[in-house]
């Protein structure tokens, strides 16, 4: 199943592979005040495969806290966050915000709230190789 999603302005797009067709998407709405002040609802499937189109790199604002470990990708422009990429090990993983999902029926998606409070940066790491998107493209000027 293809899902196709973008910043408000449409400088941040994807297209994500989701490998096949299920009923519903998983999703985690994190509760740091990051994800609650934007919206973020995450949603990754270790299969899946992302595409990444960044139309002006320039108006795209890596933003990291905490660990330091994943950048929040930030429409400079219109300030939404479609995707997070992290770099484990030399390669890329990511999550993607289902807000920004574009055509996709709302009603298959099973949010769920999520803390990460007191995980270590090393199970961070983990958890992350082992549940986001482990094939992850990210074209500039597209």
């Amino acid at each position: 199943m293809r899902i196709d999603g973008a910043c408000h302005c449409g400088n941040i797009r994807f297209v994500l592979d989701w490998r096949d067709e299920p009923d519903a998407i998983a999703a985690r709405a994190c509760d740091c005040t990051f994800c609650v002040k934007h919206g973020g609802v995450w949603t990754a499937r270790a299969e899946a495969a992302l595409r990444l189109s960044l139309r002006d790199p320039q108006r795209v604002s890596r933003y990291a806290f905490g660990t330091g470990t994943a950048d929040f990708l930030v429409c400079a422009h219109c300030g939404a966050v479609p995707a997070v990429v992290s770099r484990i090990e030399g390669r890329l993983y990511a999550v993607v915000n289902v807000n920004t999902f574009e055509g996709f029926d709302p009603a298959r998606i099973q949010r769920a709230p999520a803390s990460l409070d007191g995980e270590t940066e090393s199970a961070r790491l983990a958890r992350r190789q082992r549940n986001w998107i482990g094939e992850v493209e990210i074209v500039e000027g597209a």
